[in-house]
């Protein structure tokens, strides 16, 4: 039996939700840029309230689980109007058991139709991911995201070594673009 994943807007009340998940991903190699250690109250709050406010901040539930959250998917805008006409600071977070059954693809896709559908100001997309996660800089491939360059020596990794992070842009095309 196939299960069925829904997307929907995430709420302050996911606060801790969201941290259990964002800690279970930080602590696997290729997650997310922060340590385990970093995933706190505050910084997972400021990201939801940010989102909720100027971007758009999307979760799926376990659905033999609703009190667990397997993924998440957030983007907002910088606060700066020379800015307005785009999204930054892109983070998706996808449990590790729950990795490449196409839960982060679905996440994706509704956050990019949510954009086109819902913020017609919104121009272009933009997130930074770490050199050595190829596997994540193929998944933002398939989206539409480009890479823009290399950011050297500005990530260091677990084991102290400085490489490259790389930029990437979704930017908006015609309408009738399909994800």
């Amino acid at each position: 039996m196939q299960l069925e994943y829904s997307v929907r807007v995430a709420e302050i009340s996911d606060l801790h939700k969201i941290m259990v998940l964002y800690r279970a991903v930080a602590a696997r190699s290729g997650g997310i840029a922060r340590q385990v250690d970093e995933v706190n109250e505050a910084y997972v709050r400021n990201f939801i309230e940010r989102c909720n406010e100027t971007g758009i901040i999307l979760t799926i539930e376990d659905p033999s689980n609703p009190d667990a959250l397997i993924a998440e998917v957030h983007t907002c805008s910088p606060g700066i109007r020379v800015f307005s006409h785009l999204f930054s600071d892109l983070t998706i977070a996808v449990h590790p058991d729950y990795q490449d059954n196409g839960i982060g693809s679905l996440l994706f896709r509704t956050l990019l139709q949510e954009i086109e559908s819902k913020h017609p100001e919104i121009l272009r997309v933009e997130l930074i991911a770490k050199e050595s996660n190829q596997k994540a800089i193929r998944f933002y491939k398939k989206f539409g995201f480009r890479a823009e360059g290399r950011l050297e020596k500005r990530i260091s990794g677990k084991t102290g070594e400085l490489e490259a992070d790389i930029p990437m842009a979704w930017i908006r095309q015609e309408r009738g673009q399909q994800f």
